[in-house]
């Protein structure tokens, strides 16, 4: 497994949200919502997805990057370092940084204060999830805890790259459905067979 390839790595991505902030010639501050709670995301295959208020508990204590489209190779900030401020309120998952002074941060505020940017993602691990159906019969899965925080990120495109965990818990949902509806059938089968015993035998006695 390649060193920058990151075991049931998920990340999601939010329209608007993000703005920059001029506070005297000298500000370069960024702020930005990585995830909106309780809101659906488009469909990603089959399902659709919401994050739960407290998702987010015990994790914004994490080792957190800023990235550009979330490459690495474009640090913005780091909570660790200071440079990376996250919070959560009744919005959703916050986030806070100064632009750094190079020529990528500098292209980044251009970008912002033009428009051309103005979608959030956040990479993370899931540790708990859930699946249900609304009632209209789509799959709605709820982000319940995120077990670790990795990166927030301005990006470009509002895709939703490496959803392969996502897809595959929606398949084990849909297998544990039809499983549930077999064993549902299984049984009335056998409730049925009985019944047709039982009547078979009275016809006998009379």
């Amino acid at each position: 497994m390649s060193k920058n390839k990151i075991e049931n790595l998920e990340r999601r991505t939010f329209t608007c949200n993000i703005e920059s902030r001029e506070e005297g010639d000298e500000s370069r501050k960024v702020i930005g919502y990585a995830s909106v709670f309780n809101s659906l995301s488009e469909n990603l295959g089959g399902f659709r997805e919401k994050i739960d208020r407290n998702a987010f508990d015990g994790v914004l204590e994490d080792d957190v990057r800023a990235l550009i489209n979330h490459d690495a190779n474009y640090v913005l900030g780091r909570s660790t370092a200071g440079t990376l401020s996250l919070s959560v309120d009744d919005d959703g998952l916050k986030y806070e940084f100064d632009v750094p002074e190079t020529s990528f941060g500098n292209d980044l505020l251009v970008s912002l204060k033009r428009g051309d940017i103005n979608q959030s993602s956040f990479g993370f691990i899931v540790e708990e999830d859930s699946w249900d159906k609304d009632k209209d019969g789509n799959v709605i899965r709820t982000i319940e805890k995120v077990s670790r925080l990795l990166d927030v990120s301005p990006v470009t495109y509002p895709a939703y790259p490496e959803t392969s965990v996502g897809k595959r818990n929606f398949l084990n949902y849909k297998t544990e459905l039809e499983k549930i509806e077999n064993e549902k059938q299984e049984k009335d089968l056998v409730r049925r067979s009985l019944l047709e015993t039982k009547l078979k035998l009275i016809k006998i006695k009379k």
